[in-house]
């Protein structure tokens, strides 16, 4: 084995879900804000693959507020804490790039009848903890408001 195939070796990770294009993902990603860290989550479909070995990638796509959000991943980045797939999605193409075209329930892939999820999980660290997504936070905030008003007799 030759010097650089030794060091991308080292650099891997050992435990990887089977990522598929059309899967629905839930990605944990260390987030550096000044001097501390925390987890955020970017849940989506992928909608591509690219790559192997240590620079392998993949694209998750989601809708937020009404606009299409696409995050692409190194699959063996220190960044990504941990990679769960939700959701075991039906796909005939490589690349699924038409569902950037559609909006709401036709946006999303068909389940595979019968698919188990691997519990094989991208895990580094457990002493961070998982911070709620900006868009959860507003939607909390939206039914705290809500609860609080009276209502008119």
């Amino acid at each position: 084995m030759d010097i650089i195939k030794s060091i991308e070796h080292e650099q891997m990770k050992n435990k990887i879900p089977e990522l598929r294009v059309g899967n629905t993902v839930k990605v944990h990603v260390r987030v550096k804000e000044g001097n501390r860290e925390r987890i955020q989550v970017f849940e989506g479909i992928i909608i591509k693959k690219q790559g192997g070995g240590v620079n392998a990638t993949f694209t998750v796509r989601k809708t937020s507020y009404g606009v299409g959000v696409e995050k692409t991943f190194l699959v063996h980045s220190p960044a990504v804490e941990k990679v769960e797939v939700t959701r075991v999605g039906k796909a005939r193409r490589a690349k699924l790039y038409y569902l950037r075209d559609r909006l709401g329930k036709s946006a999303k892939t068909k389940e595979m009848v019968g698919a188990r999820i691997e519990t094989n999980e991208i895990t580094i660290k457990e002493d961070l903890v998982e911070e709620p997504v900006a868009e959860e936070v507003v939607a909390e905030a939206a039914v705290e408001t809500a609860a609080e008003e009276p209502k008119a007799e």
